[in-house]
């Protein structure tokens, strides 16, 4: 916290940084759930903590516009598996007899698709969240029913949503049942600077969260957040062992309280660091030049 960069915003930033490892698990305090967004734009107070789950807006198809935005006490089922018709790899190859037979694989391949959207629906989820790409038919059926969905979600936000709304991710669109689905209080997706960002917000199992840092320029930011890093970790592992060392200059500093204390004052003036203390607390009238009297008193 003592970057000059973020040093003029220390109180700010250090109440976000202590809620922030409060938000894990207390007996595992994996930093690796607290999720860091940087959006360029705006000043550092503009940054802010989402209890929950923030992730950037994925890539999405016609009709994604279409979708709800908002939604409260949803369902909310993650996915590992591809919602999109694909063409064929390269050099594949089917013979047929006639035209009919042809039809009946371009039939199969609407049909398996269909059945996993219709699986998806029958589940009640009103947000779907997927690995994988969710490709534009999906996209328009989800629509249509008032279902949002993002597809190419990245690794690390999709398991931190598990984390905190419960649910697990599913490989499979058959078979899933309630306790398969996560919930959270507010899901929306809300335009943040330049960016639009989905937010989970009001998760019943909530042992992550985000920072969404702002700032001037991207260096600027990178800096915040490699200062922001080093104060989780500190707090990290206060709250883990429960001991906090000193850093440097620390003894000087207590040396000198010690010597102003009327009690101990004899004691330091007697001990190792009586003129050492003397001397900083004299500072910078006067600094100690003859240290004899040190490796005398030792």
């Amino acid at each position: 916290m003592s970057s000059k960069l973020i040093h003029s915003e220390k109180p700010f930033f250090s109440k976000m940084v202590v809620d922030a490892i409060e938000c894990l698990d207390q007996d595992d305090l994996d930093e690796s759930l607290i999720g860091v967004k940087k959006i360029a734009g705006g000043g550092l107070q503009d940054s802010l903590l989402v209890k929950g789950v923030a992730f950037k807006k994925t890539f999405t198809y016609a009709g994604a516009e279409q979708q709800p935005k908002h939604f409260i006490d949803p369902l909310i089922v993650c996915l590992n598996v591809e919602l999109e018709l694909k063409a064929e790899k390269d050099n594949a190859e089917v013979r047929v007899d006639a035209v009919s037979d042809y039809q009946a694989i371009v039939d199969a391949e609407w049909e398996i698709i269909y059945r996993k959207l219709e699986a998806i629906e029958k589940t009640g989820a009103k947000v779907v969240l997927s690995k994988l790409p969710i490709g534009d038919l999906a996209t328009q059926w989800f629509a249509d029913r008032d279902i949002f969905c993002a597809g190419r979600v990245a690794a690390g936000d999709l398991r931190r949503v598990v984390q905190a709304a419960g649910g697990a991710i599913q490989s499979t669109c058959s078979d899933i049942g309630r306790e398969h689905l996560g919930t959270c209080g507010l899901f929306e997706e809300r335009q943040i600077g330049g960016e639009r960002y989905n937010i989970l917000e009001g998760c019943p199992k909530a042992k992550t969260c985000t920072l969404l840092l702002r700032g001037g320029a991207e260096q600027f930011i990178e800096e915040v957040e490699r200062s922001l890093h080093d104060a989780l970790m500190v707090v990290k592992r206060a709250v883990k062992n429960g001991e906090v060392v000193a850093g440097g200059g620390a003894i000087e500093v207590i040396s000198r309280s010690y010597y102003l204390s009327n009690e101990l004052m004899d004691c330091f003036l007697d001990g190792a660091f009586g003129p050492h203390s003397q001397a900083r607390f004299e500072h910078p009238r006067k600094t100690p030049t003859d240290h004899r009297c040190l490796r005398q008193s030792t």
